[in-house]
């Protein structure tokens, strides 16, 4: 048996440590955000056993988080508005919207559709278009568009492979497309 040596050893070390790091990243990523302090000294208050002691906790607790919404140090975020924020960011690469997963992870937003604000063409024929909500779409590889975008066309946008996404405009044939904005 013959045993065959690796020409490019240094490259065999490269390629095992960047799949670990592409292994271990998106774990990493899916740590849910830590509970705001002021949050957390509500929590807390439930392990005091003392009737008294726990009430006069929750009212510190509670003027403590009354304060820290009204100075902006504290923001919260119901289901239907973190729906809407993360209708808004579809398209955009935010890892830090990962925070709007707690409480339960909603259904993942795989597709949008939207009304055309404007739309113009490059001198290459692809199009940029700016939808009502104020995000930008630019098509990145070249398809024709048969009925040109217009302010009040439809456009329906879903995810694609390698963090594309595919743009139907009026339900014509999709174009790729990606969020500028």
């Amino acid at each position: 048996m013959t045993r065959l040596r690796n020409p490019h050893p240094i490259a065999g070390t490269l390629l095992a440590m960047m799949g670990a790091f592409l292994i271990a990243a998106p774990a990493e990523a899916a740590k849910p955000a830590p509970v705001a302090p002021v949050v957390q000294e509500v929590i807390d208050c439930r392990k005091l056993e003392d009737t008294a002691a726990r009430l006069a906790c929750y009212d510190k607790a509670v003027d403590g988080m009354a304060k820290a919404d009204a100075n902006g140090d504290l923001i919260t975020v119901d289901r239907q508005q973190r729906e809407a924020l993360r209708h808004q960011a579809f398209g955009l690469s935010l890892p830090s919207l990962l925070i709007f997963e707690r409480g339960g992870k909603s259904d993942d937003i795989n597709r949008i559709t939207a009304t055309v604000k404007s739309a113009a063409q490059d001198g290459y024929g692809n199009w940029t278009i700016v939808l009502e909500d104020g995000a930008t779409w630019r098509q990145i590889e070249a398809g024709d568009v048969f009925r040109p975008p217009h302010p009040g066309s439809t456009v329906a946008i879903r995810r694609a492979s390698l963090g594309s996404y595919f743009m139907n405009i009026d339900g014509q044939i999709a174009i790729r497309v990606r969020r500028e904005n």
